[in-house]
């Protein structure tokens, strides 16, 4: 599916890899200007140029989602570079797997940027787009924001919350001209992914967690992502999409 995003303005976190840069490509593909951000400057940089060698405009701004002030500043620069913000797609995020969640640093670490971090983005992306009267933001919450996960109670909690200041940030701004969703993505491949793809037989087992017999690739998800911030989906808000190969349909 081809998007017009002509003159449009796009800000995507966590975008230096997976599912992140493969929606600023896609925002780009399709016309949109984009703000490349993550704390990953040398993968963020990688993929302003990926961008910029195929013909698309974009520029990096560093940003740790969990701290206020870098918050502002990049949703500050995506005006002060291109006038306006049309599209966010709220993406930073990290998965302890290995770690024990239930140590205070560590939930501390994953709440702070999985689910304060969106909320922040969230409420100064949505002070541009109410002044301009239109704007789509789309977080990023997972399959484990809508199902248990045994392992990851820090994860697990907020990938819940992602969903539910989805839905809070739906009812607030619906009136103002502003959609807010998020996308629910199964098991992706993705360099968040990678150090278990590398072991064959936990490949096998990944593999075999959705009925579709595959792992999702990042540009699958980077799909919902731009038609949740089009026009087609102009009646669509509050709603967490899910693109996991099947794997919640049991």
């Amino acid at each position: 599916m081809k998007y017009d995003f002509e003159g449009k303005v796009a800000l995507v976190t966590g975008a230096s890899g997976g599912i992140g840069r493969a929606t600023a490509v896609a925002f780009a593909a399709s016309g949109a200007s984009v703000v490349v951000s993550d704390v990953n400057e040398a993968g963020a940089n990688e993929t302003v140029d990926l961008i910029v060698q195929a013909g698309g405009k974009a520029v990096f701004q560093r940003c740790d989602v969990s701290k206020g002030d870098e918050v502002k500043a990049l949703v500050a620069r995506a005006v002060s570079e291109y006038g306006r913000l049309d599209f966010a797609h709220n993406n930073a995020g990290i998965n302890n797997l290995g770690l024990n969640e239930y140590e205070d640093d560590v939930w501390a670490r994953s709440i702070g940027i999985n689910l304060t971090g969106v909320m922040m983005c969230m409420r100064e992306e949505a002070e541009v787009m109410m002044a301009q009267g239109k704007g789509a933001i789309v977080n990023t919450s997972s399959i484990n924001g809508l199902v248990g996960n045994g392992a990851q109670p820090g994860y697990t909690a907020s990938k819940h919350g992602v969903v539910g200041l989805t839905r809070h940030g739906a009812l607030r701004w619906a009136q103002m001209g502003v959609r807010v969703n998020c996308v629910c993505p199964g098991v992706i491949e993705t360099p968040m992914t990678a150090p278990l793809t590398a072991n064959p037989d936990m490949r096998k087992i990944l593999d075999g967690m959705t009925p579709m017999g595959r792992m999702g690739k990042a540009e699958e998800i980077a799909a919902a992502v731009l038609w949740l911030c089009s026009d087609q989906a102009s009646f669509v808000t509050g709603h967490p999409l899910v693109v996991d190969g099947g794997a919640t349909a049991d």
